[in-house]
């Protein structure tokens, strides 16, 4: 990992100021592979702009599309996982700097604005003049979801999980419960119950919150209703929207940006 450290020292125009940020990293991730989990002292934000990363916190798991980032507080056990090969920035803090005050794993978005604020932290010197004035635009930027994010269960036993990570990569897939069942080397029947036992909902009711959740960046962004339904797996766009709506209670273009709607 290429990172931009940042002492404590390094701030030329206010010299007695300490910056809250101490690292930026830009990695590459590869797909499959796994964060073991572990802890640090230091807060985190995990930013992904190409990857699609799943990490668990507190024994709940979070999907960190591209576009989407995590925040996980200092002294938390965390481990992660690359469903999908991308680039992704890693940021720490000093614990007692961090001046939004989260005390709780934080999932937020990043658009256009804050991502190029990211990228220009990472490119610049510790001691370059529009560094405070940049990380303070950052942490002005950062926004929690919003509480209509959709929580996804995973599932622990490695059964139901490989298909569990596998649609979480991609929403899309047409295989039916017996395709996946026979993937997964598990009777229909048996998948059929750890889904249940391990998530709560059923796996069609499952694929349809990771289906949904995934259109909402891609409706955010400005694709259409119909071409983010074919994305993840709706041939039709009256089931798409009938769908979105029993999950959201929306309909999905409430989601697209006010100039598509």
């Amino acid at each position: 990992m290429e990172a931009n450290q940042y002492p404590e020292s390094a701030n030329a125009a206010v010299p007695t100021a300490t910056s809250p940020v101490l690292s930026i990293g830009r990695d590459t991730a590869e797909s499959h592979e796994r964060l073991e989990l572990h802890s640090h002292p230091e807060p985190m934000l995990t930013w992904s702009s190409t990857a699609t990363l799943i990490g668990t916190v507190g024994g709940r798991d979070w999907l960190i599309p591209p576009g989407y980032g995590l925040w996980v507080p200092g002294g938390i056990e965390h481990a992660g996982a690359v469903l999908h090969a991308g680039e992704m920035v890693s940021i720490a803090f000093a614990p007692d700097r961090f001046p939004l005050g989260w005390s709780e794993p934080t999932s937020f978005a990043v658009d256009s604005l804050l991502g190029e604020i990211i990228t220009h932290l990472h490119r610049i010197a510790p001691d370059d003049r529009t560094r405070p004035a940049a990380e303070a635009l950052m942490f002005g930027l950062l926004t929690p979801l919003a509480a209509q994010h959709i929580h996804v269960t995973m599932p622990t036993d490695p059964r139901p999980r490989q298909v569990a990570e596998q649609l979480l990569a991609n929403p899309g897939d047409p295989r039916d419960l017996a395709a996946w069942a026979d993937h997964a080397h598990a009777s229909v029947r048996t998948l059929s119950r750890l889904f249940q036992a391990e998530t709560g909902l059923s796996f069609t009711a499952w694929r349809t919150q990771v289906r949904v959740r995934a259109a909402i960046p891609m409706l955010a962004r400005g694709a259409s209703v119909g071409a983010a339904g074919r994305a993840v797996g709706y041939r039709k766009p009256s089931a798409f929207i009938a769908a979105f709506s029993r999950i959201t209670g929306q309909t999905p273009g409430t989601y697209l940006p006010p100039h598509r709607r």
